[in-house]
């Protein structure tokens, strides 16, 4: 048998279209209209049909690829489909019907600020969706009953020829969508659908301790499902603006919080801002810029229950300025008793001449 190809004049590579301008043009030539008791032209132009009739459907062309013959037509027909489809009928044993998808998640950001994320708060936020109709119930219509294709099943089965023998493929009926069921009277607020686009106010209780990038859950308030089929979920996703003097990582607070000179050499009890209020904090004595002190439990509760933060408070000493003449003295006569204490340590310039690499 001639190959099919070579009949049509064109490469194994060439398009439908490439394949169907070939056609085309041979059919012409060699109609049997126009070439009158030709019997090479009549069996020429049979061998044409056949071969475009194979190459242009694409099962037929995929297995005359392969084995070069389109005989078993049946197999190579009803296997067009992908094997997951078949083999996802096999195991299709029946759950809920395809006409009743639930309803798709929804997502909201939701802003709030840095002491709301402390210590909670609650949020009323309008959605539009898809909600359950109230006119029919979600149902569609009145006067249900069921489907006379499907006969309640959703589903309707279609059987293929396999070197495996027969496979069948369930798919949703297209008379009733997969439901099982019609009905006789469609709503006219939903025209059958079950479900109309609504906007509504949801309230959202924010927990204490939430997080910025953090998601919250609400069940069952994203879009309705199909014929009263489950709704969808909302996920509200948390964005906590920044505060003007705290900072957060994790449950902890953190604080820079300056003394002055004095303080930090002598030591001092001074009030300090928390997230709960000002609150004393005890200063030692002789400490330096970046000394952390810890105040115990003054942090953020976390979210799941898990005890409490701390606030941690960095200490920033600050040099005085504008010093008067008295006080410029005090501070040169502090510095002669200290000389020793001050001294610059022996070969300082160099060691920094190392660590810069000047």
């Amino acid at each position: 048998m001639a190959d099919y190809y070579d009949i049509l004049g064109v490469p194994k590579t060439a398009s439908k279209d490439e394949i169907k301008k070939a056609y085309k043009t041979l059919a012409k030539k060699y109609h049997p209209d126009l070439n009158k008791n030709n019997k090479e032209a009549e069996q020429k132009f049979k061998e044409i049909n056949g071969a475009y009739a194979a190459l242009n459907d694409d099962g037929k062309r995929a297995q005359y690829d392969r084995f070069g013959s389109t005989e078993g037509q049946q197999f190579s027909q009803g296997f067009q489909g992908d094997f997951s489809d078949i083999f996802e009928s096999i195991f299709d044993f029946g759950g809920k019907r395809s006409g009743q998808r639930n309803g798709r998640d929804m997502k909201y950001e939701l802003e709030i600020d840095f002491m709301e994320s402390c210590f909670g708060c609650a949020r009323n936020v309008k959605m539009t969706r898809m909600d359950r109709c109230e006119k029919c119930d979600g149902r569609g219509g009145k006067g249900e009953k069921s489907c006379d294709t499907c006969h309640g099943s959703g589903r309707i089965e279609q059987r293929y020829r396999t070197p495996f023998g027969t496979l069948a493929k369930s798919q949703p009926c297209s008379m009733c969508g997969g439901r099982g069921e019609t009905v006789q009277h469609v709503c006219n607020e939903c025209e059958g659908q079950g479900r109309v686009k609504k906007t509504k106010t949801i309230s959202v209780k924010v927990p204490a301790g939430i997080q910025d990038g953090q998601h919250l859950r609400l069940t069952g308030e994203g879009e309705a499902g199909e014929y009263n089929a489950r709704n969808g979920d909302l996920l509200v996703e948390i964005f906590v603006t920044p505060h003007d003097i705290f900072e957060r990582k994790d449950d902890d607070i953190y604080l820079e919080y300056p003394v002055s000179f004095a303080q930090a050499a002598l030591g001092d009890t001074v009030e300090v801002p928390t997230i709960h209020g000002n609150v004393a904090m005890k200063i030692p004595t002789e400490m330096q810029t970046g000394t952390v002190l810890r105040l115990k439990g003054k942090g953020v509760a976390n979210v799941n229950g898990y005890g409490k933060g701390d606030q941690l408070v960095r200490l920033i000493v600050r040099t005085p300025t504008n010093l008067t003449a008295r006080q410029k003295k005090t501070l040169q006569d502090f510095a002669q008793e200290n000389k020793e204490t001050l001294k610059i340590e022996k070969g300082w310039f160099e060691k920094l001449k190392d660590g810069f690499d000047l």
